[in-house]
């Protein structure tokens, strides 16, 4: 029988810091959360909020197109 493993809820980390806009600029940041392919890492991984999830999302695409992060590592 297996055993149910209860999910911890971690608060998000941009809610925490009442974050409403990701900065695209803001490289050390988008860092944190692409993973060493430089794929942009899951919300169970790096548990952010599904609203911050998707503004997060759109930070890195616009940072890659900018050039400041990279499409492939």
């Amino acid at each position: 029988m297996p055993i149910n493993k209860k999910k911890v809820d971690r608060p998000c980390g941009f809610c925490q810091a009442n974050v409403d806009a990701i900065n695209y600029k803001d490289t050390n940041t988008l860092r944190r959360y692409l993973s060493s392919f430089g794929k942009i890492v899951a919300r169970k991984r790096s548990g952010v909020c599904a609203w911050h999830q998707r503004k997060l999302a759109n930070a890195i695409k616009r940072g890659r197109f900018m050039g400041f992060l990279p499409y492939v590592v």
